[in-house]
């Protein structure tokens, strides 16, 4: 039950890694590989700044916006210095790791007992207080944990439906379907593509700054292969709405996120051995990727050998 709550928890908090990956992905179009630094530096910042005694929300939202300026670094030298954008992700990406060891003064740096936003649910209820389901014993401090995530995940899911709604956010829609049309109305493309990749990257550092005090530490290689389990939560929430409708991806990318680290724990509850964690979350990908044409081929022949015979 254990594996469980925390499982669905980290799905939660990486369903913001998902949000990211999402708009610069789905909705820019663009290859950006910044995620696999930016959470680390989102992680790197919060965890420097909440072991010197900031405010925990204070905390977060610094790493947000260092994450957003991480971000708007890689749209920078994508538009205005003309570098492919998957260079300018890994140049960044790589850039970053310096800068997290810097930030952290080490490779690895552990919260102790420094408050936390998840500390202060967990302090809504007593160390020893339970509720029984069946025959589960579930910790309230869980509870309380999980419930706190999922409201900040419904109000940042919310806000990118309200905003992707406006005129400001369709922009950045047509930015990535169709940008010499949106260009030719007027609209200053490479802005909108650093203005993106801010959103999505302050999204991923985000999911850094919280996974982080979930844990209780941060780590200078906690984000290597991010990006790809963000990719993986987006095309599995893909599969599942089966739209591509802004909304319906939005909250697909959280279904995507839970159900995989879902998976994940399932394996590990099975046997799996962790260190072939890396592989097995590549061979979750490849199916993600693979089963959706798979499935589209088989149901086509199937309908054609349906209309045959009749």
């Amino acid at each position: 039950m254990t594996l469980l709550i925390g499982s669905l928890t980290m799905g939660l908090i990486l369903a913001l890694l998902a949000f990211g990956v999402l708009i610069s992905f789905r909705i820019l179009a663009f290859r950006d590989l910044t995620a696999d630094g930016s959470l680390t530096l989102g992680g790197s910042v919060a965890a420097a700044l909440l072991v010197s005694g900031w405010n925990p929300w204070l905390a977060t939202l610094i790493a947000v916006l260092c994450g957003a300026l991480a971000g708007s670094t890689t749209g920078v030298l994508a538009t205005k210095f003309k570098i492919n954008g998957l260079l300018a992700g890994i140049l960044v990406m790589t850039a970053l790791y310096s800068v997290n060891l810097r930030v952290m003064g080490k490779s690895n740096v552990p919260l102790m007992d420094a408050p936390t936003i998840l500390t202060s649910a967990q302090q809504m209820a007593n160390d020893n207080t339970r509720w029984s389901i069946g025959w589960w014993q579930v910790p309230v401090q869980d509870v309380c944990v999980i419930g706190l995530v999922l409201l900040l995940i419904v109000a940042v899911a919310g806000g990118m439906i309200a905003y992707f709604r406006t005129n400001l956010g369709l922009a950045m829609r047509a930015t990535g379907d169709n940008p010499d049309m949106i260009r030719a109305l007027g609209v200053d493309v490479d802005w909108m593509t650093t203005f993106g990749l801010a959103i999505a990257n302050g999204l991923t550092a985000f999911a850094g700054a919280l996974l982080v005090q979930y844990q209780g530490f941060a780590d200078v290689q906690m984000g290597i292969g991010m990006v790809v389990l963000g990719f993986a939560s987006v095309i599995i929430g893909e599969t599942l709405v089966n739209s591509r409708a802004v909304g319906l991806l939005i909250c697909g990318a959280v279904m995507g996120s839970v159900l995989f680290r879902l998976l994940v724990a399932i394996a590990l509850r099975w046997g799996l051995n962790p260190n072939d964690l890396k592989l097995v979350t590549a061979a979750f990908v490849l199916i993600a990727l693979v089963l959706p044409d798979v499935w589209k081929a088989t149901r086509g022949k199937l309908f054609s050998l349906r209309m045959m015979s009749q």
